[in-house]
């Protein structure tokens, strides 16, 4: 009986399989963001993979429930500069690989991981597999805004896309801003040059006709880089090409002002008293602006949910990352990403 209960407890949890070796700050960073991620939700239950030494070494630091964790040993760690075809298929006992497989035969609802984006990209296509319908799986992270956090698709996975592409991102991201940041009807826009329908190249405007024609998302048509951060759109589309620019000039950006600002906060006792008269204003709003706070960026379209984090993640990155696995089961965002898609086929 007590074993039929525990089985039972297990099921109705989000199970995420934890690549503990991927990463620059592995395993300490993840292993700790996973242990945050079991503190702050009781609904989570981690399959920790890696050198099981080194991950039980990790584990003694920290006091959690122990019958929400399972330590699963994977011998080998897939490094960044690796080739990612040749990885996959030749460190089948690394710690990626693993995660990847676990999700594939449904022991876990979703993976997370910090390791080598190439690899990741790879193991969703060939081991996790596509929905059917989808062309390509797009990363696809939330950045902030003035207004809250959008959609920015894709960031990553496809940087030679085609127009029907980019129509499929439009589609997957609206559903996942509707259900999982519940953002009624998400405004879509298309990343480009400027605003007339005219403007851009080929890739552009050939999406511009498509999604302008395309029933069941709210086009609002192109918006131009300056306008992402002030929130015109929820969901931000381009190829990944863009996308990655954009992200990366984000997080050097972010990273630039929050030293300017510190600094100036230093410069006189002035600023000091300043400083410290509006400290815990001036960290809540920084914080809305800081990109470890919305997790990981998920790899929409798949079988199963990948979530891929930063190369650097540090611990409240993976936490988040690993919450934000609990809604995307919750909502049954593939399910509502093969019926949006496979209905388009069909048509």
């Amino acid at each position: 009986l007590f074993y039929v209960l525990k089985e039972e407890i297990i099921m109705s949890q989000t199970i995420v399989a934890l690549d503990c070796m991927g990463g620059d700050n592995a395993p300490g960073e993840i292993i700790k963001g996973g242990i945050e991620a079991l503190k702050e939700n009781k609904d989570v239950f981690l399959k920790m993979v890696g050198r099981q030494e080194d991950v039980n070494r990790e584990l003694e630091k920290y006091d959690y429930d122990k019958t929400r964790v399972e330590v699963v040993n994977a011998t080998e760690v897939i490094e960044t500069g690796e080739p990612p075809v040749v990885a996959i298929r030749t460190k089948k006992d690394s710690s990626l690989v693993k995660c990847m497989y676990m999700v594939k035969h449904g022991e876990c609802d979703a993976l997370v991981s910090a390791g080598s984006t190439g690899a990741t990209l790879v193991g969703g296509h060939v081991i996790v597999g596509r929905i059917k319908g989808v062309e390509r799986p797009p990363l696809a992270p939330l950045i902030p805004t003035e207004k809250g956090g959008a959609l920015l698709i894709d960031c990553g996975a496809n940087v030679d896309a085609k127009p029907s592409n980019l129509v499929q991102f439009a589609q997957m991201g609206s559903i996942y801003m509707e259900n999982i940041c519940k953002v009624k009807n998400p405004k879509v826009g298309l990343v480009n040059i400027g605003a007339e329908e005219e403007k851009g190249n080929n890739l552009a405007k050939e999406t511009y006709q498509l999604l302008s024609n395309l029933e069941g998302i709210n086009f609002i048509g192109n918006i131009e880089a300056r306008e992402i951060p002030e929130g015109k759109a929820d969901v931000v589309v381009c190829d990944a090409f863009v996308g990655n620019v954009i992200l990366k000039m984000y997080e050097g950006v972010g990273g630039v002002l929050l030293k300017k600002v510190k600094g100036t906060l230093m410069t006189s006792l002035k600023t000091k008293i300043g400083a410290l008269l509006i400290k815990k204003e001036l960290k809540e709003t920084l914080k809305t602006f800081q990109m470890d706070q919305y997790g990981g960026a998920p790899l929409l379209g798949l079988k199963g949910l990948v979530v891929k984090t930063h190369g650097n993640s540090k611990a409240i990155e993976v936490k988040n990352s690993i919450i934000q696995c609990i809604s995307f089961k919750e909502m049954n965002i593939n399910d509502k990403i093969s019926k949006k898609l496979a209905v388009k086929k069909e048509n």
